[in-house]
């Protein structure tokens, strides 16, 4: 059976609170927001710097929840500055063949300047009917899709 990666889960512009040189390697990062997109501790994330570009690959620990903490940790603070924007995404192996039949479900939150969710909304693959697929997001408080993408080829 054919695996592929899928993202399942997005912070959109978190704010780093902290860095700390001294300590051994991962991101701390805010235990609600972890929890409302089902990113687990020590999961492994990329990480994306909107402010100078810097990409990089640690595993997650759960801050407080409600704090709003985003702290760097061990080299990675070498790569950021108090207040950049970051990108945090998870990813999950799938049966190929299970996505095309059944779906996938991307759950994302874009937070606000105190690292509270500002929006969350699922980005959503689905069959249209034949044999393409269609990603649709949706926000949490409705049931209409916020914007359709065309469908794609399944092949």
């Amino acid at each position: 059976m054919a695996q592929i990666k899928l993202m399942h889960a997005k912070l959109h512009h978190l704010r780093v609170t902290e860095a700390k040189l001294e300590y051994v390697g991962s991101i701390t990062i805010d235990r609600t927001l972890i929890e409302q997109v089902g990113i687990l501790p020590l999961e492994e994330v990329h990480i994306w710097n909107l402010e100078n570009g810097n990409r990089l690959t640690t595993y997650v620990l759960p801050g407080d929840a409600g704090s709003g903490v985003v702290c760097l940790n061990g080299a990675a603070a070498h790569l950021c500055e108090l207040g950049d924007r970051l990108i945090v995404a998870a990813y999950e192996m799938k049966d190929r063949a299970e996505v095309l039949e059944n779906g996938h479900c991307a759950k994302v939150i874009i937070a606000d300047e105190q690292n509270g969710c500002e929006t969350f909304f699922e980005q959503r693959l689905e069959r249209d009917g034949g044999i393409g697929m269609n990603l649709t997001v949706t926000d949490q408080d409705s049931v209409e899709p916020m914007m359709t993408i065309p469908p794609l080829s399944a092949v």
